[in-house]
């Protein structure tokens, strides 16, 4: 694939490094030419000096060729507008933003855009450990109305299988993190101390979800 970066900090350079090291073809687009830097001696791609959402900038870039486009770089509106560019004028099917602002990352999404909401994922970080009990939302679609939290699970659940708490909360287990690991659980998987469990709900139902699963079995409503 070949795929354009914008934005050459620290994270435009070590996703340009990675993508370049499993053999992609790839181009970084900064203003600032000592950015490039970043890259290292062993990059193979190309650099352009510009501005990202800049036609012609992109053009140079390689953008009507490319399979993908990430916007990088330290501001909301030039990254949005030049996943615009990149998705509208040029039909980059695979288009992704990085937005500080959680407030317009989910209006950004709602339009198609897909963003990564770095402000919205180091809070959510923060959260969980400042607020260890309910729920902590992971993801959520761009209607609004589907979520996936990490939820607190009242230790009356270990050694239950899994599937109990979807059934009892009207919900769907998504996956279990268990020793840093992701599994789906089955019929027979049975929960275990320590372990996370991702919840895909109903936004509306979050309340009755949380305190179902919350409690011990048989327990709040």
């Amino acid at each position: 694939m070949h795929i354009v970066i914008m934005g050459c900090g620290r994270v435009g350079s070590a996703l340009a490094h990675d993508l370049d090291s499993m053999g992609h073809s790839v181009s970084v687009v900064d203003m600032d030419v000592d950015s490039f830097r970043k890259l290292g001696h062993d990059f193979r791609g190309t650099t352009v000096k510009g501005i990202g959402f800049d036609r012609d900038v992109l053009i140079r870039a390689g953008i009507e060729r490319a399979q993908a486009f990430a916007a990088v770089s330290s501001g909301d509106n030039s990254n949005i507008l030049a996943a615009r560019v990149s998705r509208e004028t040029f039909g980059v099917e695979n288009v992704v933003a990085r937005i500080y602002d959680p407030r317009r990352a989910e209006v950004y999404e709602r339009l198609g855009i897909p963003t990564v909401a770095t402000v919205a994922w180091t809070t959510s970080q923060m959260m969980r450990r400042l607020l260890p009990s309910g729920a902590l939302e992971e993801w959520r679609d761009p209607s609004g109305a589907l979520a996936i939290s990490e939820v607190h699970v009242d230790p009356a659940w270990i050694g239950r299988r899994v599937r109990a708490l979807g059934d009892a909360s009207a919900s769907r287990i998504a996956f279990v993190t268990r020793y840093g690991e992701a599994i789906v659980p089955d019929d027979d998987t049975v929960m275990q101390e320590n372990d996370l469990v991702h919840v895909l709900y109903r936004v509306d139902d979050r309340e009755q979800v949380e305190s179902i699963i919350g409690s011990p079995p048989g327990g709040a409503r």
